[in-house]
Formats: structure tokens, sequence, C-alpha cells
């Protein structure tokens, strides 16, 4: 639920789960202390079901039934690369060497060219320097070159048109290489071992659209009526229109796709962080996530409305000026590695 301070206008976004049901509640303000009155006391999907002329996915039963034909439509998404994975694995065995993850990138030709070819993007700065796979590992190093792979792997899964999201091709692209290199940046500053983590996840933090993207259309109707109110989400109605939202299906992707748990657990909670059971990651993601949005970089109509979980910057000891000066890093990276895509794949 998304929650305005009627005194300082402070905005809150609380996951329903976390609110009693069919009470009448009052709290303090985290901010400026006056008191906040809710009442509960009707249920809020059938509320905006009612008011809206919104038919909504019922709870229980219907919403599991119904997600599960979502899930169904996985089959149509292309598979992660096993070269991709297959890199993680490597990069992950602390007894791996540069020759190991050489040999698994050269198993696919093509991944590997595409390797080589942004290697000499403008943004690694090796324009023509880079010939050979072994080359890019002694000159990129280990981890540059397990982001080259991730970048190259999720390259051709999310560079989608989203009709029903009201995303434009490439806006997906664009938005989750923000937030990988955000999470990245983030991961870097205040839990280094999460660096590649972070990045791999971010690429893939928003996945799930794909999926549920013909299934928003179908419902267009419904969510034009809900997108009414100018402070409405996406986000939020997913949860009212089909009982829960793009982050869920992009775990369950991720777990089919062999994604380590510890980062589709940060994905599933990427929007609301503090739920993760203080998993690091999703406040990074949740983070660069708002970041991304609040630069505008491959945005919907809904991107202003979404703000920071409350103590989520806290949690990762930042303010807003680390926000601004990431941002920075994160919009001259996308520009370069976006453009070195774009003309791959014209």
């Amino acid at each position: 639920m998304r929650i305005v301070c009627s005194s300082c206008n402070k905005v809150y976004n609380i996951p329903d789960e976390r609110l009693p049901k069919e009470k009448k509640i009052a709290f303090p303000c985290p901010s400026c202390r006056n008191p906040i009155e809710l009442d509960l006391r009707i249920d809020i999907d059938k509320a905006v079901s009612k008011n809206d002329d919104i038919k909504a996915v019922s709870g229980g039963r219907d919403r599991d039934i119904f997600k599960k034909k979502i899930l169904r439509a996985v089959k149509d998404l292309p598979p992660m690369p096993q070269v991709v994975i297959k890199a993680q694995e490597v990069m992950a065995n602390p007894a791996s060497s540069f020759k190991d993850l050489g040999a698994i990138i050269e198993m696919d030709q093509a991944i590997a060219a595409r390797v080589l070819k942004l290697a000499n993007s403008a943004y690694y700065g090796l324009r023509g320097m880079v010939s050979s796979i072994h080359q890019a590992i002694v000159v990129l190093g280990y981890e540059a070159l397990g982001e080259l792979i991730s970048v190259v792997g999720a390259s051709g899964l999310i560079d989608n048109i989203l009709t029903g999201y009201r995303l434009e091709a490439g806006f997906l692209w664009q938005h989750s290489l923000a937030v990988a290199f955000g999470s990245k940046v983030i991961a870097k500053k205040r839990y280094p071992r999460l660096e590649n983590d972070a990045f791999s996840a971010g690429l893939l933090h928003d996945a799930g659209k794909i999926i549920m993207d013909p299934f928003v259309l179908e419902k267009e109707a419904d969510f034009e009526k809900f997108m009414g109110d100018e402070k409405a989400t996406f986000l939020m109605a997913e949860k009212a229109i089909f009982g829960f939202d793009h982050a869920e299906i992009t775990y369950e992707i991720c777990l089919q796709w062999g994604i380590p748990e510890s980062q589709c657990i940060a994905i599933k909670n990427h929007h609301y962080p503090s739920l993760s059971e203080g998993n690091s990651l999703a406040y990074i993601l949740h983070i660069a996530d708002l970041m991304a949005m609040q630069s505008g970089i491959g945005t919907g109509v809904d991107a202003m409305q979404y703000q920071a979980e409350s103590g989520a910057l806290d949690q990762l000891k930042m303010d807003q000026a680390d926000l601004h000066e990431i941002s920075q890093q994160v919009i001259e990276a996308v520009n370069k590695i976006a453009s070195e895509i774009n003309v791959e794949q014209e």
C-alpha cells in the first residue's frame, strides 16, 4: 500500500502483508512524527474492483491458477545461454583459473564473438586492442569479463517491445543495464563480495515483465482504469489485478534458469527489500532500480511514482548525494554499452 503523510507529504510503500486486515490503525510518521491514520476495514483489492469496475483475480486458489497459467508461458522465453551459467559457476569457484573461464566462453563461438566485440567498445577503452578471448581475460581481468558475459547473455532475452507496459523496444534493456551498473557500483562501495552477483541480478531483475506483458495487454482496460490515478504504478496494478507482481514471476524464471538462490531472493524482493530477511543484495537492487527510474533510463509512464522503501538508504549507509554521484556514472556507462549493443543488433 502506498501511504502519504497528510502533514509532511512523505510517501511510504508498505507491503499489504505487513498491515493488519480489517482494522483501523494509527502510527507516528517516521519523518514528522505526526499521526498517520489508516482504515483497513475494507479489503483494498475488493474496493478497487468495486470502485473502478476492475475484475481483479481474487486471492487464494484463483490467484495460484492464474499464476501457473502465466508461468506456463516461460517455455516461450529463450533459455539463458548455458555458457553464461557455466561461466558464473567457474567464476564462483576460487580454485578456477583464467584458462577455465576462457574454455567455457569458447564453447559458444557466437557468444565469444560478441564478447570480443564489446571488449573492444568505448566503454572498456580497448578499441582494436583485443583479438582473442585469452587476451580479453588478461587485459580486462576476471570480473570485467564476467560482466561482459552477463551482458551478452542477457541482451537477446530482454530487448523487447512491451506493449502492455507501454515500453518501446530497448527500453527494458536500457533500464536493466542501468540497474546492473548501479547495483555494481553500490556493491563495490558497500559489499564488495557481492559486486558480480549485483551486476547479474540487476540485468535480470525485471525479466518477468516479458512473460507478463501479453497478460497485462489482455487486461488493458483494467490497467487503464487503475492507472487513471496519477499516483498509481504498474506494480500496484499487478498486485490488485493479478494478485502477484512481475518480481514474483522473475523469481520463478530465474530459478528455472539456474540462477543462484540468493540472487533469486533478492530479485523477488527488490521492490520491498525489508521482506528479504536481511538479503543485502535486495537492498542494492532496490536502490539501483530507484536511481534508474529517477534518471529516466528506459522507464515507463509510472517511473516517478516509485519511492525508496523507508530505511533502505540507511541500510546501505547512503544518502541523496551518493545517489546523484552514482547516477552520473550509470548514465555514462549505459550510453556507451547500449550504443554498442544497438549497433551489433542492427
